[in-house]
This record gives C-alpha cells, sequence and structure tokens, in this order.
C-alpha cells in the first residue's frame, strides 16, 4: 500500500489507516477474537497507522491493540492515541500532570514506553488556542513519553489554530464526500505547514457505504442510536451531522459514482486519498471482510475528473445548506 510521511513526525504510514474507535465500544458489541481478527486483516492489507483513544472502551481498543502487537513486533504499525476526553471539558483540566497520568494509563495499555503520537481529543477552542497546554505537550516530548503531538478538531477553525503551532504533528479531522469544507483551507495550510492530516468518520459513520435505510435500525448502545443528535458528544461524528433521511437520499445518489468493480465505500475512501494534503483515512472495520476491502480501496485506480465534480455538485445541491456554516 501506498505510504505517505505523516507530517512531522517524519514517519511513513499507509494512506488507509485503520480507525480503532469500534473496538472499544460505541458501535455494538465486538468480541476480542473478532478484533484480533480486524487487526489481522487490516495489516495483511498492508495497513501501518492504527488510531485509537483512551476513551474507547475506556481503554479497552488501546488494550487490544497493545495485546496484539505484543505478538506482532514485527507488523511495523505506527499508533496514535488521544486524550483528554475521560475529563470534564473543562480548560484548566489540560495540565501538565494530567497529562503525564493520562500518558501513563495509555503507555501501560499499548505496552509501550513511548507513544508514537498522541493527539488532544477534540479538546475545547480555549486549550487549542493555549500556549502553556503546548509548553506542557513539548515536556512530554523531551520525557520521551510520547515521540511527538496532534490535535483532533471538530472545526476548521480549531483546525487552522493548530495548524499555525509549530510542534503540532498533525491535525485530524472529519472529511469525506458529504463534508468538503475542509478542501478549502485546511488542506492547503497543511500542505504550506508540512503538518499531517488525518481524516476521520470517512464514510460518515456507514452513510456512504449505501448499505443503510430508513428502516435501518441501530444497536442501543451505537452512537448512530443514542447521538444522532449530539446528545452524547458532537453531532458531527455522527453521520457527519447530516439528517439521516438526507444522509439516505444523498447516499444512492453517491453510489451510482462508484466505478465498475469498486463498493461505494471504497469509492468514498479513494476520494479521499486522492485529496491533496490528506496523508492518510482511518475507516473503522468490525469484520474482516470490511477491514480487506477499506484496504482494497487504495489500490483503486484514481477518480477521473468527473466523478469528483459530480461529488462537488451532490454535496452543492443536498448537503451544503445544513452542513457547510456549522463545521
Amino acid at each position: 500500500m501506498e505510504q505517505r510521511v505523516l507530517g512531522r513526525t517524519g514517519r511513513d504510514v499507509s494512506v488507509v489507516g485503520l480507525g480503532t474507535w469500534q473496538l472499544g465500544a460505541d458501535w455494538g458489541d465486538v468480541t476480542e477474537s473478532d478484533a484480533f481478527a480486524v487487526l489481522d486483516a487490516a495489516v495483511e492489507s498492508g495497513v501501518t497507522f492504527f488510531d485509537t483513544a483512551d476513551v474507547y472502551g475506556d481503554g479497552r481498543s488501546e488494550q487490544l491493540i497493545g495485546r496484539y502487537l505484543k505478538d506482532r513486533p514485527d507488523a511495523g504499525i505506527f499508533v496514535a492515541t488521544k486524550m483528554g476526553r475521560r475529563a470534564e471539558q473543562l480548560p484548566e483540566n489540560y495540565t501538565l500532570d494530567n497529562f503525564r497520568a493520562w500518558n501513563d494509563r495509555s503507555r501501560a495499555n499499548l505496552g509501550t514506553d513511548t507513544l508514537d503520537l498522541v493527539q488532544l481529543h477534540c479538546p475545547p477552542p480555549a486549550v487549542i488556542a493555549s500556549d502553556a497546554v503546548y509548553d506542557a505537550l513539548d515536556t512530554l516530548v523531551d520525557e520521551r513519553r510520547i515521540a511527538a503531538y496532534a490535535v483532533s478538531v471538530e472545526t476548521c477553525a480549531e483546525a487552522l489554530a493548530a495548524i499555525a503551532r509549530p510542534g503540532v504533528a498533525s491535525v485530524q479531522i472529519i472529511l469525506n464526500a458529504f463534508r468538503l469544507k475542509p478542501l478549502e483551507e485546511v488542506l492547503p495550510a497543511a500542505r504550506e505547514a508540512g503538518v499531517g492530516i488525518v481524516a476521520r468518520v470517512p464514510l460518515a459513520s456507514g452513510l456512504l457505504s449505501g448499505k443503510y435505510t430508513k428502516d435501518t435500525v441501530f444497536a442501543a448502545d451505537d452512537h448512530r442510536t443514542y447521538n444522532r443528535h449530539g446528545e452524547a458528544f458532537d453531532q458531527g461524528e455522527t453521520f457527519s451531522g447530516i439528517d439521516y433521511e438526507t444522509g439516505l437520499a444523498a447516499a444512492a445518489e453517491f453510489g451510482e459514482l462508484a466505478p465498475e468493480g469498486a463498493t461505494a465505500a471504497q469509492t468514498a475512501l479513494r476520494w479521499i486519498v486522492q485529496q491533496p494534503g490528506v496523508t492518510t483515512v482511518i475507516p473503522g472495520a468490525r469484520s474482516v471482510g470490511q477491514a480487506r476491502s477499506n484496504g482494497a480501496a487504495a489500490e483503486l485506480p484514481a477518480l477521473p475528473q468527473p466523478t469528483l465534480d459530480a461529488v462537488r455538485d451532490l454535496y452543492d445541491r443536498r448537503l451544503r445548506a445544513s452542513v457547510h456554516g456549522r463545521w
């Protein structure tokens, strides 16, 4: 699989990575055996980038990855985790002492002395603007607790603020065919600054797979049930903040753009991979088949310009009014 340098880390990572939120919680139950099978399938497909967080299953996702890599020390996996969401979202909680405690927990979960990359997990805007926060992160690098740090954001304004910081290695942001605003300023700014871009929610929580209908029922512990209107966390993390019925109609139209031999989901991933400035995209997978299919998207030919134009037209007609201004 194609590898790209992840911003200021200087490390190569696969253009299609693996998001592991689903291995922890919030997507329904995933057994340990299923989780390890997904990790195996991703690695066999050429994935070298795992994205996780200390809050996914309250550490379960990190622990599963740590156990997996203990048995696969030569897999060459770069692990990006996140911190901050286990505490009340107050700027005063983002201190060096707390960072050390959070890091200690993640290092234990992942079974490593130095974390490859730690991302602030969608913190309050005041945290992203704080000089003291970046001083503390620099201290963690000096102490070799972490090799590099980054910021996961909700808005384009937050992304631009993080990119402007000289120590930020990468920025993680929602980017998909239903969420185009980052293309305008964020990706060009990241390219100019040498900051990596990790694209999350690439399938709009599965909408872009084209597999859902108005009658689809998600489990009670699936965020697509309990967070459709932002009841638990930012609404943009669920279906990219799009009204479900609006998203279904747009997804049906998007599916018609898939080239012969490719699924709608693979087309959605291929679209992200070829956006200038994107380093890696992190779809999740709950099955071996999904993990393999995601990896295969990296091998698809580049989408032709008429397809790219059609994606823009679909967004402008159906989604811009409800999505563009909010995020």
